[in-house]
């Protein structure tokens, strides 16, 4: 059974208050891949009643009054993805979709969801509680630079007037919070919870031992004391060795607990074996599109040891990986062959990345993730363990149950993981059973300052991966492709960065169709680097493709091929220099003619 969704489903069950509403941008949609579903269900195995309020209408305060008073507080969440991200194209266009509202309609969510959310509940209900959770309150506990404003704004606790922040993933937290409301403590008493961030405006209530950010008076005035900040933030999200965090502000500070530490396997699994109605809710009469890859796939994994500087997840889940167990995930496919609109294919058994399932190395349950060293770049770590091990056995479990004809492997692979390791079972079995025609890895760039900018392997691993794939495909009969993903203007990506890229696709017949422009989001190592311009592991200056037509060129000259892009392209080989690729020879990236420009 669905969770109430509206006050009428509370009076036919009988409710006349809940412990909690839980706000979320997002269609309510009950599958474990979503943050709503997981935080609602552990809460009511625990014992505390919800109501789940999704996609207000915010204009109107009717809605967000028609469950009343919450007998211990409201939880905010945007859903899951951050509202800017999921609203706003990178080139600050409104999308014209929201995948994770019925019929892919826009508009449902407001810009800066928890923000509006939260000030809402506190002009209606002054004394109640506020507790914000999920990936735009995250992401966005601390001051952060915000791309649709192109400045920096204040931790989300301050502008959503909210009490406490549950970070990262807080279904273990949000148990500890209900509990400590539930015995009396007032909101302002739980200071003292891992993985919160909580406000005061008393310097004694500071934690004894803790680590002062710059202010966000001076991060405001200088972009290298926000760089200086953020690095000081990006090394202290391990939850072992991370340090108490304390950013001021004029009339008070806020503070960042430790992390939690990593949910065991045997939690994990609990958390995945609740009463999951595995679909929308049927108050919904048009598809949710976000529901149709997922429906029929399961996770098996949390955090990643990749540490991509454009990516959030170090923020957000840390780097120590999760697992669950073999039991676990073959039970819920079991679960999911019981389903009447099933047809025998599993779309995904994964996580953040799918082939991390084992822990990086064996300090790191004492030591947590070392704050100066990555597992994977710029090279792998001695220490990494690697194995395919555990994983391999639980897709062989699952494909072979009664019902199921694939199971496939969608969700991101890390070809240098797999190279690296010198049992090629797993590499086999991937390209025999779990591979729907292609491949989809994510090498981003090709020159070796761009990936060490963006903490990824060198090109030359990639194309030694390439090598092997279609070996390896070409031993077991079949005909799959390999789809690299791109990545366009990422700081520290100059001009001839482009132009070395262009090349490569050029030399190797690659028609990139789709062009993946870096978009800075909040809580990524990139997004320091895009705002400041240094980068701030050393503080060195770096050029960044800011403006539309520098960001225009590099995205031209991964699409050379286009007839479109030819004044684009010849600005920039023009530019750089690089006139001897305009011409009729094979290494010639256009053909020379006249042209009038007019940028």
């Amino acid at each position: 059974m669905f969770l109430p969704i509206s006050k009428r489903e509370l009076l036919d069950r009988k409710i006349t208050t809940v412990d909690f509403v839980l706000i979320t941008g997002d269609a309510y949609i009950d599958h474990p891949s979503f943050g709503v579903a997981i935080i609602s269900r552990v809460l009511e195995a625990q014992g505390y009643t919800l109501a789940i309020l999704a996609q207000p209408k915010w204009e109107i305060d009717d809605d967000f009054i028609q469950f009343g008073k919450p007998n211990l507080g409201f939880l905010i969440t945007s859903g899951n993805l951050d509202s800017i991200v999921n609203n706003y194209t990178v080139s600050k266009r409104r999308r014209d979709k929201d995948s994770y509202s019925p019929g892919g309609k826009i508009g449902l969510r407001p810009d800066y969801a928890v923000t509006v959310y939260g000030n809402i509940v506190r002009r209606l209900f002054p004394n109640s509680p506020i507790i914000l959770g999920g990936i735009e309150a995250s992401l966005r506990r601390l001051a952060h630079y915000d791309y649709l404003q192109n400045r920096l704004k204040k931790s989300i606790l301050i502008d959503s007037q909210a009490d406490i922040i549950c970070y990262g993933m807080s279904d273990q937290i949000i148990v500890e919070v209900a509990d400590a409301l539930k015995s009396g403590l007032k909101i302002a008493d739980i200071i003292y919870l891992r993985g919160t961030v909580w406000k005061t405006k008393d310097r004694a209530l500071l934690p004894t031992k803790h680590t002062l950010l710059p202010s966000y008076k001076e991060i405001n005035k200088d972009k290298l004391k926000y760089a200086e900040s953020f690095d000081i933030q990006y090394n202290n999200t391990d939850a072992i060795n991370g340090d108490v965090l304390v950013e001021s502000y004029d009339d008070c500070y806020v503070v960042q607990n430790q992390a939690a530490l990593p949910i065991t396997r045997e939690y994990l699994d609990w958390v995945y074996s609740l009463n999951y109605e595995r679909n929308y809710h049927p108050i919904y009469t048009e598809p949710i599109p976000a529901i149709e890859e997922i429906k029929y796939s399961i996770a098996i994994n949390r955090g990643c040891m990749g540490s991509c500087s454009f990516c959030a997840l170090t923020f957000h889940q840390g780097r120590i990986i999760q697992s669950r167990s073999k039991e676990s995930v073959v039970d819920e496919a079991k679960r999911i062959i019981n389903d009447k609109g099933f047809k025998g294919y599993i779309h995904d058994i994964g996580g953040p990345t799918a082939n991390f399932y084992v822990r990086a190395c064996n300090t790191q349950e004492e030591f947590g993730a070392c704050k100066n060293k990555k597992c994977l770049s710029p090279t792998k770590c001695k220490n990494l363990i690697v194995s395919h091990k555990e994983y391999l056995e639980i897709l062989r479990s699952v494909r072979g149950l009664d019902k199921v004809k694939k199971v496939f492997v969608r969700s991101g692979i890390r070809y240098d993981y797999l190279m690296y390791d010198k049992n090629d079972e797993f590499f086999e079995e991937l390209v025999q059973h779990h591979i729907s025609g292609q491949l989809k890895v994510a090498p981003e760039h090709v020159s070796s300052r761009v990936l060490d900018y963006m903490q990824k392997p060198h090109f030359d691993l990639y194309e030694k991966f390439s090598k092997k794939y279609y070996e390896i495909n070409q031993r077991f009969g079949k005909k799959q492709f390999l789809v690299p993903y791109l990545m366009s203007s990422h700081p520290g990506c100059e001009l001839s960065d482009a132009i070395e890229l262009a090349e490569y696709l050029h030399k190797n017949r690659i028609h990139v169709e789709q062009v993946q422009d870096f978009y800075p989001t909040p809580g990524t190592l990139s997004t320091c680097m895009y705002y400041t311009e240094v980068d701030p592991r050393t503080m060195k200056k770096i050029y960044v493709a800011k403006t539309g037509h520098e960001k225009a060129l590099q995205r031209a000259l991964m699409q050379y091929n286009k007839e479109k892009n030819y004044v684009l392209v010849k600005e920039a080989l023009e530019t750089a220099n690089r006139k001897d690729l305009i011409g009729n020879n094979d290494k010639c990236l256009i053909k020379y003619k006249k042209t009038f420009n007019k940028y």
